[in-house]
């Protein structure tokens, strides 16, 4: 029975190792799909979820154009307010270590956002009749990122980042930690 277990782990080991080379990774103008989503200032009901484009430029240094959904709740009596903000954002991400066989990278990265943003989703009226002064308006500021990458395959990798955001144009707040993981598919 061992055996098999072993032959077997073996097996799925060659296939999610199968492909290109290792040092075919990477290379200027390769280009990755990226999907990723997280919590928003370690609250569980705070989340935001994106996509990316992730273009290489060489010595595993990219460059990064994306969209991003982030939802923030604030209490208010018994109930919850929403802030959902739109944002889209272009940067750049420095390979700062990786390891001999190309398989894990971490990355130290700049962005630039710019979006909207809506409170309660443009209802300033509350239900026990009080009013935001809050309300709906364009947001712009940048992000600074800590990325993780690690190779499944030559074309599946496993993100995972923490990033600080600062937008300004909100009347609620300007700073907000994001802590999240992401699947990026390498197109060609």
């Amino acid at each position: 029975m061992r055996r098999y277990v072993i032959a077997i782990i073996a097996v799925a080991s060659l296939a999610l190792c199968g492909g290109r080379a290792y040092a075919q990774r990477c290379l200027p103008g390769m280009k990755g799909l990226e999907l990723r989503g997280g919590f928003v200032g370690g609250s569980s009901g705070d989340f935001y979820l994106g996509t990316g484009m992730s273009v290489y430029s060489g010595r595993a240094n990219h460059w990064v154009f994306g969209a991003e959904y982030l939802q923030k709740s604030y209490r208010y009596k018994d109930m919850s307010i929403p802030r959902a903000q739109f944002t889209a954002e272009g940067g750049y991400y420095l390979n700062f270590l990786s390891d001999a066989s190309k398989t894990f990278f971490l990355s130290i990265g700049g962005s630039v956002l710019a979006g909207y943003e809506t409170l309660n989703w443009g209802k300033s009226l509350l239900a026990d009749g009080s009013r935001l002064m809050a309300g709906d308006t364009f947001i712009y500021g940048g992000a600074v990122t800590l990325e993780a990458e690690c190779y499944l395959t030559d074309r599946i990798v496993l993100l995972a980042a923490i990033r600080e955001r600062v937008l300004w144009g909100s009347s609620i707040s300007k700073f907000a930690t994001q802590i999240g993981v992401g699947v990026k598919f390498i197109i060609n």
